[in-house]
């Protein structure tokens, strides 16, 4: 009886304190238990552009999306869109399955309201172009075009044609890396002296991939550029990186596999990439930052996290997330029920066109560092400031 004198009142008598704010899937669950439509109902008409690695994640979210009626799976491959039939039970006749040669029909459906690219880097451009002309909205994996000038021109297209051309970076989607985001943009952490990204891939991409995939810097250090951005709300103003092949078969295609890239910013932070094609135990994935007042950090995660087993021996956790459709499948669904939000006129986009145009310049001048081996200044105007 030491401790009844500290016993608690019936919690039905008191009044609960309300969930954490970081439990997402918990609110989640609280808005589907209330139907909570958020005041409206509408259902967007979609086309999906290329089933590949992140084409598979966009396709079986948007199969059981409520908010949108699949009319369009455009892929080349015919033989892989029967599979696509036959696995998603897809009915043909509220869903068809296309080539790129019959994609005209996208275009001129005027139920058709927003398209996702998600086919080869090469084929982007075309694609946005072609539906913005036609007046529907895109969300579009990164790159959209080969270069920057040719990227502006198509941001410029979708504002002629008020449309959002959405390219989006999934990670600022991600829980964790947006709560350390708020909370270092709240001070938490004071004045930021350095930020470090840690990206280790896993598993190790296919060759045929990495051919066309634009390269580790457009295609790969852009993700880890923008989380630098997206913590800090500043562009660098110096960058410097070295890069090495250390895998034969990559070294053969003329692309790196290993990177270290070292930016400096006007506040005095200093931000660091370590990179890497290769992981031979999972899909490392850290952003930690040091300020004045302290450190916040997101570690990788665990499939089964909660695990561990101690034995007189050792202390043995269960592996990390192993790639990157296991890391970052809630980031992916959050990035798509984000730009629905912005069709719905509730949201404004969080990747801007300042944002990737910003990464893009960025990329290139890692990729000279690499090339010239020199550290590159970075100018920028006020048209191209950040938020």
């Amino acid at each position: 009886m030491a401790t009844y004198q500290y016993k608690l009142p019936s919690p039905y008598s008191v009044k609960q304190p309300p969930p954490p704010k970081e439990d997402e899937i918990y609110y989640k669950h609280l808005e589907d238990l209330r139907l909570d439509s958020k005041g409206t109902d509408k259902v967007y008409g979609v086309a999906i552009f290329g089933i590949g690695r992140a084409g598979t994640i966009h396709l079986s979210y948007l199969v059981n999306l409520r908010r949108v009626n699949l009319l369009y799976i455009v892929d080349d491959d015919t033989n892989k869109l029967q599979k696509i039939k036959s696995y998603y039970k897809i009915d043909t006749s509220k869903t068809k399955l296309i080539t790129s040669k019959e994609a005209e029909q996208v275009y001129k459906d005027p139920k058709v309201n927003f398209i996702v690219v998600s086919s080869p880097t090469y084929t982007h451009e075309d694609i946005i172009s072609d539906a913005l002309k036609a007046k529907k909205a895109v969300f579009c994996e990164k790159p959209i075009a080969g270069n920057i000038e040719n990227t502006k021109k198509l941001f410029d297209l979708a504002d002629a044609v008020g449309q959002p051309l959405f390219s989006a970076f999934n990670r600022r989607f991600d829980a964790s890396y947006a709560n350390l985001r708020n909370r270092v943009r709240a001070g938490e952490v004071g004045r930021v002296l350095t930020v470090k990204v840690c990206s280790r891939d896993s598993p190790l991409p296919t060759i045929d991939y990495l051919s066309v995939s634009g390269g580790i810097f457009h295609d790969c250090s852009v993700h880890d550029i923008d989380q630098l951005l997206f913590s800090l709300g500043e562009l660098p103003t110096k960058v410097s990186a070295l890069a090495n092949s250390n895998v034969p078969d990559i070294k053969n295609i003329n692309d790196y596999d290993t990177v270290s890239i070292i930016m400096s910013f006007p506040s005095g932070a200093i931000g660091i990439i370590d990179l890497s094609r290769q992981c031979c135990y999972g899909y490392d994935q850290r952003l930690e930052v040091f300020g004045e007042k302290g450190m916040l950090k997101a570690e990788n995660r665990s499939p089964v996290g909660n695990l561990e087993l101690f034995t007189n021996e050792s202390i043995k956790r269960a592996p990390i997330d192993y790639s990157f459709p296991s890391r970052y499948g809630e980031a992916y669904r959050n990035e798509m029920d984000h730009f629905i939000e912005v069709l719905d006129g509730k949201a404004k986009l969080l990747v801007t066109p300042k944002n990737n145009l910003a990464v893009s310049k960025i990329a290139t001048a890692v990729e000279d560092s690499v090339k010239e081996g020199r550290v590159v200044t970075l100018t920028w105007t006020a048209d191209e400031m950040i938020d």
